[in-house]
């Protein structure tokens, strides 16, 4: 099949979750014979250009401002796979809804993504708001296929609009790395730190977390991986937050983030936004002990594999679970020893694959289309 990726920054993954998923996706699909096209932003991954391990990348240009950036790369994307005759054309981000139409034209078959509740991320005002709820609606009427990234996303789009999505989780990789020159630079144990992975953006809760940290009686360390464009302000102001006991290492990809994950005490999520997070399942899949904030979602996704703080309580219920972490050793080597379980049995990449290769041999066939819990069912 002739497949494209459109509405993300782009692969390499260097940015979010769906960067990761499209890269683990595409390289896969590529390497079962299709041919898989992803939409990279220009100005954003510069070294790599033409193709990346089999995948044909097209690099297009954007308005770069927060607001514009996104939908007007997706529109450049979208016009240009008029001319392309893919079969599959896969959009991610609920906000890129009122395109997910146009290679419907050309005669291709399309799905969005629509991710958790995209509208309730503290970084977006009044109107940005407004938009990303109305984009919920319309999500149900452009694409042929919505898709959920968890049981809890389908169930709401099935009760708020009528819309039967299908379930279609991210992956996680079986992985671990035992070397440890990466943590030099940070002089960095271990095990002698508590790590977080994500953008910094005020609906990640990074303050909260590093308040809730500094209250922790322990010599350990608060690692913070990650940073986000046009957040400023909010970059500051967690900086001023913090101690000498958190280190902010910026983005780090590859062996760097391996090696970081694969030894790092715990890993922490504090988001208030509910959906999936693909960074919860890398750490699963690294073998770390997840705490993460109570949430539908996140019981979904981590079953009896992690650790939950009472988000209603903010800081405090934060505070008091990670004391307990530090405190009770012999929980987290438990919680450690299950969490690749949960990556090994349910989100692992080469069976999300063989699902999507299956959901998009349907769609261009015309056949009844079932969720990746159904599918597992009938294939097991």
């Amino acid at each position: 099949m002739r497949i494209a990726l459109i509405g993300s920054r782009g692969i390499p993954a260097r940015y979010s979750g769906f960067e990761t998923f499209y890269e683990q996706l595409a390289v896969r699909l590529a390497e079962r014979g299709h041919d898989v096209v992803v939409y990279n932003r220009s100005h954003f991954i510069r070294d790599v250009k033409g193709e990346y391990k089999g995948v044909r990348l097209r690099s297009l240009p954007c308005i770069r401002t927060k607001h514009l950036e996104t939908l007007s790369h997706t529109f450049v994307s979208s016009l240009d796979a008029l001319f392309r005759r893919y079969d599959i054309a896969y959009y991610c981000i609920v906000g890129n809804a009122p395109l997910a139409w146009l290679p419907r034209l050309a005669g291709a078959r399309t799905l969005l993504n629509v991710d958790g509740e995209d509208w309730a991320r503290a970084k977006w005002g009044a109107f940005a708001r407004w938009y990303q709820r109305v984009c919920e609606r319309v999500a149900t009427r452009t694409p042929n296929v919505v898709i959920a990234d968890a049981l809890a996303i389908r169930a709401r789009y099935r009760t708020d609009y009528g819309c039967d999505a299908i379930f279609a989780p991210y992956g996680g990789n079986i992985a671990r790395d035992d070397r440890t020159d990466a943590l030099a630079p940070w002089a960095l144990d271990p095990r002698g730190y508590f790590l977080f992975v994500g953008r910094f953006v005020p609906e990640n809760a990074i303050d909260v977390l590093i308040r809730a940290f500094s209250r922790v009686r322990t010599d350990k360390k608060l690692v913070l991986v990650g940073d986000a464009p046009y957040m400023g302000d909010y970059k500051r102001y967690v900086h001023s937050l913090a101690g000498d006991r958190v280190v902010f290492t910026g983005y780090v990809f590859g062996d760097g983030y391996a090696q970081l994950s694969s030894h790092a005490y715990a890993f922490v999520m504090p988001s208030g936004v509910d959906g999936t997070r693909p960074a919860i399942l890398d750490q699963l899949g690294f073998g770390s002990c997840v705490l993460a904030r109570d949430s539908v979602v996140n019981r979904e996704v981590l079953g009896t594999c992690g650790m939950l703080f009472e988000g209603a309580r903010g800081e405090d219920g934060l505070a008091e679970r990670l004391q307990d972490m530090v405190d009770r050793p012999e929980r987290v080597e438990e919680c450690r020893e299950r969490s690749r379980s949960r990556i090994r049995e349910f989100y692992n990449w080469e069976r999300v694959t063989d699902f999507y290769e299956d959901l998009f041999g349907r769609m261009v066939r015309r056949e009844a289309l079932q969720s990746y819990d159904e599918y597992l069912c009938r294939e097991t």
